[in-house]
């Protein structure tokens, strides 16, 4: 493991730049450029409460420290990090083809990190005893901006005939953006007649208490209310690919198993912005992720992604594993895409031009 490097290995201010330094604000330069003792991170609103949760450790655990987590999305986020804005980006999916071009033309590379799972359970009342699976083709037709389906029967001609009432987060809310998705295919493409709200406790309530309700939302929410709802299945393919129903958990999360409403998070760190306390920042997060990602609403990846993860930081692995072409990131098993990664001849899996 190489050594984190320290302050001490740049060389001196002078006492001009110490005075102009001083002027603006009393910090401490770094060689590379920018602040040894801060992080600069933009991105993700759905990676934001576990890097944020990460940060509030770091600077208890690291004191003097600062790190500044903002919030313009997943492409927002790399706009300004393929500009050379931030040292981190925090992306609820991988980077996009023409991301990579802007980030090879603007000569910036990036280190891809996995950092936990989104997992999304869609749940009824726990009286409802006529289904316990739906196919996601079933879900896309119920959910997309077009959708007519106000009863059950027009799901599934052996359902009843009763009012389908739906319930999700709000407009403003990550999950929403991920389930519209993943399950209509394009993020906030969906119907408006629902009950929603960001506060997902009043979701839980209004499930629990409406028998004909159909809902979503975080697995670990759902976790923390299994008692009053139930999960349903989510066949990926449909009833008659062969694939079967699978329901929401920690291990079928994990497994790749949930589709399509299981992915990985990711930070994306550039290289040439790595001052000791970015490092020792990034080496934090991977250490302490699988506990934060659980208090925070994720799902916790294996051991070893973590470790895999941890060494394309410190062999500065550059490129991309998960947003190569033909690559579906929903299902994926981290630790083995990471391992067959590191087993390659060169130290970095792809090009920017990718």
């Amino acid at each position: 493991m190489p050594k984190l490097r320290t302050a001490s290995s740049c060389p001196p201010l002078s006492l001009p730049a110490l005075v102009g330094a001083l002027a603006l604000v009393v910090t401490l330069v770094g060689c590379g450029g920018g602040s040894v003792d801060s992080v600069s991170i933009d991105g993700s609103s759905t990676v934001f409460p576990l890097t944020e949760a990460v940060a509030e450790e770091f600077m208890k655990d690291s004191q003097g420290a600062r790190v500044n987590v903002g919030v313009s999305g997943t492409g927002g986020g790399f706009s300004k990090f393929l500009r050379g804005e931030t040292a981190i980006n925090d992306a609820s999916r991988p980077i996009a083809p023409n991301e990579m071009e802007k980030a090879e033309e603007a000569g910036i590379e990036f280190i891809e990190i996995p950092v936990a799972y989104d997992g999304l359970a869609v749940v009824v009342h726990p009286e409802n005893d006529w289904v316990d699976c739906l196919t996601a083709d079933e879900l896309r037709e119920i959910w997309k901006p077009s959708s007519s389906i106000d009863r059950w029967t027009q799901i599934r001609p052996s359902f009843p005939d009763r009012p389908l009432d739906l319930y999700g987060p709000g407009t403003a809310s990550g999950t929403y953006d991920y389930f519209t998705e993943a399950i209509v295919g394009e993020s906030g493409a969906s119907r408006s007649d629902f009950t929603a709200s960001e506060d997902d406790n009043v979701l839980v309530q209004g499930i629990r208490g409406t028998e004909t309700a159909l809902g979503y939302f975080g697995l670990a929410y759902y976790e923390n209310n299994v008692s009053e709802l139930t999960a349903l299945g989510v066949d990926p393919d449909g009833p008659d690919s062969g694939a079967s129903c699978v329901t929401p958990s920690a291990e079928t999360v994990n497994s790749g198993r949930y589709r399509p409403l299981s992915r990985p998070l990711f930070i994306y760190v550039n290289p040439a912005k790595i001052t000791p306390t970015v490092e020792k920042f990034v080496t934090f997060y991977l250490q302490n992720a699988a506990e934060l990602a659980a208090d925070v609403g994720y799902v916790a990846m294996p051991d070893e992604a973590y470790d895999l993860a941890l060494q394309r930081l410190q062999n500065r692995t550059t490129g991309t594993v998960f947003g190569k072409e033909g690559v579906d990131a929903t299902g994926t098993r981290v630790e083995e895409m990471l391992r067959t990664a590191a087993g390659g001849s060169s130290t970095s899996d792809t090009t920017a031009t990718e």
